[in-house]
This record gives structure tokens, sequence and C-alpha cells, in this order.
């Protein structure tokens, strides 16, 4: 259940949106939202946290631009709404009253300030988009454009000079006893119940009637690590003349590749991976599997995941693990005098996972009722009937439910954990961006280099989780407010896996796209737009997924049906039109081309090679511009003749 608290007051008139005006108060507001938003998760880390999410932010009345509102946003399982309000709106009048601290103003000054920084270092590489969406605002809301390189002067002048007692006197103008709005919305549900206008007017006033005392900012001096670890070295050097990379190997056996590249001043992105994944954990501990980004809520050495927080503000510096089925993996990004710091991360995330009971009775508390709430989504029935569909209820394809929530295991995900990560010697971390290999390897071999190292010899498990082979369709009534058929096809099938095949099969992904726009969304009417996807995947199998999705009427839904098979089937047999070949080849050499000059795709195409063994770059150009209708029919083709097709279909027909 969904509440917004909107304490309304008068927009900033047009003729006072000057830059320097518009700029300080744009800054205070954002700092003052940054400042209470802290606040707030910190209490979403408790055992027993008062709401599933809260939120504060300064802008539009949402019914009117004409007022502005600083509104609060929190989110509450059922039976705690008036509960969560109060939460909110004490929270909100502790800071009213008492204000934030200095040391809760110099983290948020630091973090906007950092922000507004990468901006200014990126500012020649901003994108097209970013321009237009500045455009809008300025023509629809007179918002002022001053530019990067004037923001950031001016803000850079004046941020010191702005104490915390000036925000704290904002708080209290964006904060009053009168004009609030209070709206709640929450699922047409028997059995639910929403508490009446006297209970949460009753509760305005009683919030507003506490004695409240002042936030204590707990902080601490320590660094992110006491000290340095036993670096590792350098053992060996070379380039790699494939992706123009320098490719190291450190004692401790870890590998390292390092790309240096000019796309981004501001930017280095980092993934380091291992084969074994989950598939190395029996099919029993699937609950655990998928629980074990949990561990993250505990934080890091010292740090608890809000601790953390505070003692990374003002660095561009972040780092996240995964757990895959065949992979375990660590990515991070930073900028390039942060370096030292993603390091430090990388080297606590495989050493010093943080246990943490309540920040963990959390995670439990808020993805219980987080689980509970999707299950009065009717797609996540579609979903589930799809996936029984296709894995035919194979025990890795289970959804998580409320239910199973209170069988997951701390202490054996903490085990499971640690077991992916206590060996780093057969990982492969690569860096891309503006890395100054020559001074930065050494660096990057001290923290990597003393990662622990035990040598072990492993890959993943092929845990037999395959789709389904035949012909198989399903077709289930589930009542809606809207009538509407929701409709997935999906084809597989075996094929190899090639540079050439996957262009192959986003060229069929795209052509079907155009095709089903004219001939379903334009000609019939029927949908706003049929979703086509397709891939191939290396592991365990060399195997093609083609699928298609889309939403009608159900008395448009036989025909539609009709026309979805016979243009896939006119595809196989057919080919493409020379047009729409044509327009798919003209995408996909400018998404390349822009591609090439993207970190995040030099990364992906790194990591492609390493794990697959395909170099999805070399030749790339060329090798659109070859494939000819033909090499598309035949494609199309070698995969819907394997006749392994799965139908499902979910009808809300209309209320009698």
């Amino acid at each position: 259940i969904q509440v917004l608290v909107f304490n309304k007051h008068d927009a900033t008139p047009d003729d006072q949106k000057g830059n320097m005006g518009y700029l300080v108060q744009n800054y205070a507001t954002n700092l003052i939202s940054s400042m209470l938003n802290a606040r707030l998760n910190e209490l979403t880390q408790t055992a027993n946290p008062p709401f599933i999410y809260a939120g504060t932010f300064e802008g539009d009345f949402f019914v009117a631009k004409t007022k502005d509102a600083f509104t609060g946003v929190v989110v509450c399982k059922e039976g705690t709404v008036e509960d969560g309000i109060a939460n909110l709106l004490r929270e909100m009048e502790r800071a009213r009253q008492f204000g934030f601290t200095e040391t809760e103003y110099n983290r948020a000054r630091a973090e906007y300030l950092r922000q507004l920084e990468s901006a200014y270092n990126e500012r020649d590489k901003r994108k097209n988009e970013e321009y237009v969406n500045e455009y809008v605002r300025h023509f629809l809301d007179k918002e002022p454009i001053p530019g990067i390189e004037n923001e950031y002067a001016i803000i850079n002048q004046i941020a010191p000079n702005i104490p915390v007692a000036a925000l704290n006197q904002m708080m209290q103008a964006l904060v009053t006893d009168t004009n609030q709005v209070v709206a709640i919305f929450g699922p047409e549900k028997e059995g639910i119940q929403m508490p009446t206008k006297d209970a949460v007017l009753q509760t305005l006033k009683d919030v507003k009637a506490e004695k409240l005392t002042a936030y204590v900012d707990k902080v601490s001096d320590e660094p992110l690590m006491a000290e340095k670890p036993q670096g590792g070295k350098i053992i060996s050097e070379k380039e790699n003349p494939i992706f123009g990379t320098t490719e190291l190997t450190l004692s401790n056996g870890v590998k390292v590749i390092l790309k240096k590249t000019d796309f981004k001043a501001d930017e280095i992105r980092m993934k380091g991976t291992s084969l074994g994944g989950s598939s190395l954990f029996p099919d029993s501990e699937i609950i655990n599997i998928k629980s074990l980004d949990a561990i993250s809520a505990g934080g890091l050495g010292n740090f608890s995941a809000v601790d953390l927080e505070k003692v990374l503000a003002g660095k561009k510096a972040s780092v996240n693990y995964g757990i895959g089925d065949k992979t375990e993996n660590v990515t991070g990004s930073c900028s390039p005098k942060d370096l030292e710091t993603m390091l430090q991360l990388t080297y606590l995330t495989f050493t010093a996972p943080r246990r943490d009971d309540d920040a963990f009775a959390s995670y439990k508390n808020r993805n219980k009722a987080a689980l509970q709430n999707q299950e009065l989504n009717p797609n996540v029935a579609f979903g589930d009937s799809i996936q029984a569909a296709i894995y035919m209820h194979h025990p890795r394809a289970i959804r998580m439910k409320s239910d199973m929530i209170d069988k997951i295991d701390y202490d054996k995900l903490m085990e499971m954990y640690k077991d992916r990560y206590k060996d780093a010697s057969d990982f492969t971390f690569i860096f891309v961006g503006n890395i100054d290999i020559a001074k930065d390897k050494d660096l990057i071999a001290e923290y990597l280099g003393a990662l622990p190292a035990i040598n072990r010899k492993e890959t993943f498990r092929d845990t037999k989780l395959e789709m389904r082979k035949g012909t198989y369709k399903n077709e289930f009534i589930k009542q809606q407010e809207t009538p509407k058929s929701s409709v997935f096809v999906v084809y597989n099938g075996k094929c190899k896996y090639n540079q050439k095949n996957n262009i192959l099969m986003s060229m069929t992904s795209q052509i079907l796209d155009l095709v089903y726009t004219e001939k379903v969304r334009e000609e019939e009417g029927g949908t706003y737009g049929v979703y086509v996807g397709g891939s191939l995947s290396k592991y365990p199998k060399e195997t093609a997924l083609l699928q298609i999705i889309f939403d009608t009427a159900p008395d448009k839904k036989d025909k539609l049906m009709k026309i979805i098979f016979a243009e896939a089937e006119n595809l196989a047999k057919a080919g493409p039109s020379d047009a729409n070949l044509k327009k798919v080849k003209e995408y996909m050499l400018k998404k390349h081309t822009e591609d090439l000059k993207e970190n995040r795709f030099w990364l992906g195409s790194i990591d492609e090679y390493i794990f697959t063994g395909v170099d999805m770059i070399k030749d790339y150009e060329n090798l659109v511009n070859s494939i000819t209708a033909k090499e598309v029919q035949k494609f199309a083709d070698d995969l819907m003749k394997q006749k392994n097709e799965v139908e499902v279909t979910m009808v809300s027909p209309e209320k009698k």
C-alpha cells in the first residue's frame, strides 16, 4: 500500500527562476531530500522495519504544476498503513524541529559535488536525449539552462558558503502545519482495511503532538580498510592485439585485462568472473540460492550497509557481487581518482562479508511483504505458467514466494557465499575506461594479488535446466478488471553459437518486429505492439531461443494469432523483404558505431570472448553487410522446423 504525503507551497514565480536562484534552490532541496532519505533508509535496516520503503523529494504537486510540494512517499505492508505514515511524518517533523547535523550536511554536500564534478568531466560526452530533456523542461516549466560549465563554477563557489543552518531554515518552510494532502493507493482486495479519513487526520495530529528528540548521527573516522593488504606481484605482462589490451598474471593466479579508452573522462568499469556459480550447489538449496543477494544487506568489513554509505560519501566508487548459475562475479565502477576505493571494496567483497542479523531480518520482512503484494498481479500467474510450460517444473525454475522467506538459512547463505569467493586464483578481472595502465597496474596487483587463493580447479555443472521439446499449448482464464488476452510464444532448438548466428538471430527478431508492427498493430489495430526477442546460449548446450509476446482484446486473439504464426512461417519459407533487411542492417551498423564508443560494450565484448571464445567485434560491419535474405530465411527455417514450440495464453474475458 503506497501513501504520498504532500506539503504544498507556491511554485517559484517565473521571474525568480534565474540561473543563480534556480541553482541555489535546487542544491538546497536536493541536499534536504538526500539527508532525510538517508535517515529513512536507516530505519529500513532495522530488524522489524516500519515500512517497506520511504523517501522524499521536492517537485511539482502531482495534480497541478501551479503548486510545488515537498512530498514524502511510504510503502507499507497490509495493516501497518497508519504506522508507516506516522514513521514517515515523524522523521519529517524531526528534521523540521531540530534540523540536520553538520556531519550529515558534509556527507550530502560531498556527494552532490562529486556528482556535479562527474557531470562536468563528462560535459563533452553528453547524449542528445539529455539536451532534449533539458529543452523540454525549459519550454514547459521555464527551468533555466545555465549549462554544466556555469553550474559547476557557481555551485563550487556558493556551496562552501551555505551553512547547514540555512537548509534547516528552509526545511521549516517546506513542512508546515497546514496545506497537507495525504493520498493512499492500495489494491482492491477482499478483507483489506484502509485507514479512514479521521484515522489519518488523527495520525497527523498525534505526530505533531509527540515530544521528539534530535537525530543522532553515528559517524566513525575509521577508514574503509585500516591497512593495505600484503599485496601480490605481477609475474607476467603481455599485449593482446585482439582487443588492444594489456594482460597481467598476478602471483596468486588472478588474471587482469586492462583496456585504456578515452570515451569517458570519469569512468572505469570493472568485472571479475570465475566459473562455477550456483550450479555447484544441489537443487535442494534452491531457496537459499535465490536469496544469495541477502548477504549485501549486512555491509562489508566493519561497516553496516548504512555506515558503508556514510564512509563512501563523496566518492564515485561502487562494487557489487553476483552469483549466477554458471559464474560468480564482482562488478564495479569508479572515477579514476577513486580506483583504490573500488579495489578496497573488491578486496572486502572477497574477504569480509559482514553478518548482520538485524539487517537480515529486515531483508526477510521487506521481501515477504513485496512478494505478498506481487501475488496480486495477474501477470505473475502468466509468468508462472510460462516457466512451468518451458521448464516443466524444474526445481531451479521456481519463483520465490512469500511463504519461502522463512525457510532461508542465514548460516547456509554465508557458507555458500564464502565458498564461491574463497578462491580468486581462477578469477579474470577486466578493467575498461580512463585507466593509467603504467601507474595503476601496481595498485591493482597490490589489492587483487592479495586475494585468497587455494588454486582449486572447477567449472560449472549442467543442472539439466532444459527447455521443453515438441509442441505444447496452454490456455487458461484469469479474471481481471480489464478484459484482455496475453500471449506468449517461444521457439527453441539447437543452433551453433558463433558471431554470425548471433547476428542472424538479431536480424530475425528485428525483421519480425517490423512485420508485426505493420500487420498486427497498424493494419489490424490489435495491440500496442508485439515484442520479439531472440538469443543464443553457448552452455551447457548450444541453443537458440525466439520469443513473441503481445496483449490484445479477447475477441481479436484468434485472428492475430493466425497472423503471428503465418508471418513467422513466411519468414522461414520466403525470407525477409529487401526493404526490411535494409532497415535492419542500417540500424545494426549505426548501433554498432555507437557501441564502439562505450566502455560497457567493450567490457561485455571482452567478457564474452573469455567466456565463449567468440569475438563479437571482429569484421562486424563486413559480416552484417554480407548477410543475404536467403541466409536469414534459412536461419529462421532451421529453428522453426525443429518443431519445439511453446504457446501460453492467459485470457481475461468480459465480466458477465
